[in-house]
């Protein structure tokens, strides 16, 4: 599908620029070429069709629906698969997550959107595919959707409500369910269309810099660090490769499509999918930048107790992509 890019690279790379295979420049320069057109291409395909489907299913709906409907535990697998259809990072979920709160809609369900938006969305899929297929990014999107089912399930049992900010406590006082049916705007498409024209483009020009800088790194990497460098320290024989990485991941950040360039030269250079994938979830989904802010509605303590059942749900993830893959 993408032969035509990966001859375009090879062009400009071996015979504009005259560099010689094998030369760590010319490996760098050509895989930055390479994965930046493909991953451009994905990114501005998945988030056009994406923007027709959230025209027609927009996020108020689904916020509203799940504040007033009790799906005997079904809500919290529901607030993960709309996590799936929104394209945000997870400093940009924090706003989501405060529009959950104020809808009434409760904790442990907020956490399940909130866990699973960073990891798994359009983004992240197309991409996945692009780089790894359609197998590992169904297990992929897959898991992602059960990691944050569960985490939001475990975190609604532990009652951390009284652990919300006196901000938070006082909108839950105030909040109260709104009783009006929803109305389905009977819009034409093409009076649609330049308004998912202008989100398209807004969501692209929030992601690429981080797409830009990922490839970056990970052309740097390709080009430069040799093959085995990484299985000294984290191959599939080490047993705390898997938690290693995560931990490592938690001062980085980056959204899915910004790291998951990095995450295909690191699984090149040896490095196990199951690790490179936790390493990848803990960037996206676990970051100081999103600590930061959740400090607004949360005090540290559910911070440190959020952080650490994803964490733990992660680590567990990674282990479990080892052995399948």
């Amino acid at each position: 599908m993408f032969d035509w890019v990966q001859n375009s690279a090879d062009w400009f790379v071996y015979d504009v620029l005259n560099l010689d295979k094998g030369q760590h420049l010319a490996e760098a320069l050509n895989f930055f070429i390479y994965d930046s057109i493909k991953i451009l291409i994905l990114l501005f395909v998945v988030i056009f069709f994406m923007g027709i489907v959230n025209s027609y299913f927009p996020i108020d709906k689904v916020k509203n629906y799940l504040s007033r409907n009790k799906l005997y535990g079904f809500e919290y697998l529901m607030a993960s698969l709309f996590g799936v259809v929104t394209p945000f990072c997870s400093c940009s979920s924090v706003p989501l997550f405060i529009g959950f709160v104020r809808g009434g809609i409760p904790l442990g369900v907020t956490f399940a959107f909130l866990i699973t938006s960073p990891l798994v969305n359009e983004v992240a899929i197309g991409l996945f595919i692009g780089l790894f297929g359609v197998k590992i990014t169904a297990i992929y999107v897959i898991s992602g959707v059960l990691l944050g089912t569960i985490s939001g399930m475990i975190l609604q049992k532990l009652k951390l409500e009284k652990h919300l900010t006196p901000w938070v406590k006082d909108i839950l006082a105030k909040a109260q369910k709104e009783q009006d049916v929803f109305k389905t705007e009977k819009q034409p498409f093409l009076k649609r269309l330049p308004i998912i024209w202008d989100e398209v483009l807004r969501i692209l020009k929030g992601i690429i810099p981080y797409v830009i800088v990922g490839i970056a790194i990970g052309g740097l990497m390709h080009g430069y660090i040799p093959e085995g460098f990484f299985e000294k320290y984290m191959d599939k024989d080490n047993l705390f490769a898997v938690p290693i990485a995560t931990i490592l991941a938690v001062p980085m950040y980056s959204n899915a499509s910004g790291i998951l360039p990095v995450v295909q030269v690191l699984v090149s250079k040896g490095i196990p999918l199951g690790t490179a994938i936790a390493f990848m979830m803990g960037v996206v989904g676990l970051s100081l930048p999103e600590a930061m802010l959740l400090k607004k509605v949360m005090t540290l303590k559910l911070i440190g107790v959020f952080f650490g059942v994803v964490t733990l749900c992660i680590i567990i993830s990674g282990y479990l992509f080892n052995i399948i893959l």
